[in-house]
């Protein structure tokens, strides 16, 4: 089984249960399969990133681990619990859950405090008390002022912190994240996540969350899941999936990706073969002749797209270009990352 291990945390001590355990989980939507025998255990406290292009099954997924969608086969367990196997779903509203939806998700009739206060509300918190505490929450995603007004009246950004009030509100065992910053400002997104980690951090509450978004994978996660037609390709921690990626598709989801062919040293093999390089393992003025074929500004960094007789390498540097195109430089190369040779195995169909 793949599970799912952050070498850094402690481990599990003998006889814990997961919060979540979910093993060879398939998935049909009619003819076609979604999901095919995907196996994930998360403990309490951790955030596991599902990440993958559109298609690849992490809302699927999602959506099983939440109960929304039956099983074709396998099963589903939290706190020790079977809530989902072929032919039997306990439904969402009574697994220790929380789900954040993409596309909102909210009642049309309730205004912001009545949907933020309507998880506490069927916890027992008394109307007063939940009301107060809905207030705070929305004041803390920054739309205190908006809590009498209804979704029409509310910007897409402004229901998505709606969403995410309402799900910490429930305080559950685990938060099911689906792209839950995806309408948002990129200031306002660092700021939720920020926000939503730290809750998540002091209920001592599990996170999975779908997104295909790299930079927010690897800030917000403690281990990533690549997935790929329906499949896990790889898992582990964000650097190990940055620096140590399966193939090249794993590569080039991850990060800037270049590929050289040539004879290296590197961790775990030498000789000739093809070799990952990150823009942030080279620099310039080394000791391989090469040529200027691009050059992008980025505000805090500069990127050159380099010539070489080993192939284009990305290379980035702090501040403004220094080099034009069509110059004649030299990069020197700090690391490298053999690639497996390619499979004789079809790759995974895109869904």
């Amino acid at each position: 089984m793949a599970a799912l291990v952050n070498a850094a945390r402690e481990p599990r001590r003998a006889g814990s249960t997961p919060v979540v355990e979910a093993t060879g989980i398939t998935i049909d939507y009619g003819s076609v399969t979604a999901v095919r025998s995907v196996d994930v255990v998360v403990e309490a406290g951790e955030r596991v990133a599902l990440l993958g292009p559109s298609g690849a099954g992490k809302t699927t997924l999602l959506y099983a681990l939440a109960g929304f969608l039956p099983l074709a086969a396998g099963e589903v367990r939290m706190g020790g619990t079977t809530v989902s196997v072929p032919g039997r779903v306990v439904p969402p509203e009574d697994r220790p859950i929380a789900m954040v939806f993409q596309h909102y998700g909210l009642w049309p009739h309730l205004d912001a405090v009545r949907t933020v206060a309507y998880p506490l509300r069927r916890a027992g918190t008394g109307r007063v008390e939940a009301d107060r505490q809905a207030r705070e929450l929305l004041s803390q995603m920054g739309i205190g002022h908006l809590a009498g007004r209804r979704p029409a009246e509310l910007s897409g950004g402004e229901q998505q912190r709606v969403g995410l009030a309402r799900a910490l509100a429930r305080r559950p065992a685990v938060y099911l994240l689906d792209e839950p910053t995806a309408h948002l400002d990129s200031e306002l997104k660092a700021d939720l996540q920020a926000e939503l980690a730290q809750r998540v951090r002091a209920d001592g509450a599990a996170a999975i969350h779908a997104t295909h978004d790299v930079e927010e994978a690897l800030a917000v996660a403690d281990r990533v899941v690549l997935m790929r037609g329906g499949a896990v390709v790889q898992t582990g921690e964000p650097s190990e999936i940055y620096a140590r990626p399966v193939d090249e598709w794993a590569a080039r989801l991850t990060g800037p990706a270049s590929f050289v062919e040539g004879a290296f040293e590197a961790p775990g093999s030498t000789g000739a073969g093809r070799y990952l390089v990150r823009p942030d393992w080279a620099h310039l003025d080394g000791d391989l002749e090469a040529q200027v074929d691009d050059v992008r500004f980025r505000g805090t960094h500069t990127d050159y797209r380099l010539r070489t007789n080993l192939g284009p390498v990305l290379v980035r540097e702090l501040g403004p270009a220094r080099l034009a195109v069509g110059a004649a430089t030299s990069v020197g190369l700090d690391r490298v990352w053999r690639m497996a040779p390619p499979s004789d195995d079809p790759a995974p169909p895109m869904l």
